[in-house]
């Protein structure tokens, strides 16, 4: 599962990057997380910033796990299930991203923090946005990432990965006029070649800083702080 992401480009190298326009409010993201209002592109609107909750607002999130409030989607179920496929065809977005995090378990409770980049600055991470009413009678909008199995790098330290986009494979996830089968050729694993990571601070664990030295390559440690020879 992937529940960390940065985006910490400034708006105009952002606004550039996807020419798209960018709200006066937007602020770079350090340790973007899931129930929080986050940056996307939809197929609806490609030439503007929209602003959905990852998974769920957290209102509706409640207490409930990770796996409960749909922040990821698994490329194997997009043709499995009725629900993706209307909206592979109906409302598609992309996730502008720098990095993601991803934990590498070393030992039964110990984990400790990665960071992944790629060779584009700045990259996109495919998903699907959802509109819903919430019980006020507000009409509330939400996103999922699209994931799919780990390349050989990021499998040394999780089975799954975001699909990260390339400028061209957005413009056709972007489309209204690409149809399934394209869609789906857009879906695939990024190289492990065109990658990189390193460790990060166990800080980036709560979700309630958000700061830019999260991004700093660290010594390994796990969560307790605790350092470690695992990387």
């Amino acid at each position: 599962m992937i529940e960390r992401y940065s985006l910490s480009a400034p708006a105009t190298t952002l606004s550039q990057r996807f020419a798209a326009d960018v709200p006066e409010f937007y602020k770079p993201r350090y340790n973007a997380g899931p129930t929080q209002l986050l940056p996307a592109i939809t197929n609806t609107s490609p030439q503007g910033l929209s602003v959905f909750y990852w998974g769920r607002p957290p209102k509706a999130a409640g207490n409930k796990p990770l796996s409960e409030r749909i922040i990821n989607v698994k490329l194997e179920n997009l043709l499995d299930r009725p629900m993706l496929q209307k909206a592979l065809f109906k409302t598609r977005c992309i996730i502008p991203a720098d990095g993601f995090y991803a934990w590498k378990k070393i030992g039964k409770k110990s984990i400790v923090p990665h960071r992944f980049v790629t060779d584009q600055p700045l990259f996109s991470m495919a998903g699907f946005w959802e509109e819903f009413e919430d019980e006020d009678g507000s009409m509330l909008h939400t996103f999922a990432l699209i994931t799919t199995t780990a390349n050989e790098l990021v499998a040394t330290v999780t089975d799954r990965m975001p699909v990260i986009l390339t400028p061209e494979s957005e413009k056709i996830w972007l489309s209204r006029e690409a149809d399934e089968i394209v869609l789906l050729s857009q879906l695939v694993t990024y190289p492990a070649a065109a990658m990189n990571h390193y460790t990060v601070s166990p800080r980036i664990l709560d979700s309630r800083i958000d700061v830019p030295s999260l991004l700093t390559p660290t010594p390994p440690a796990d969560q307790h702080g605790n350092l470690t020879l695992f990387d």
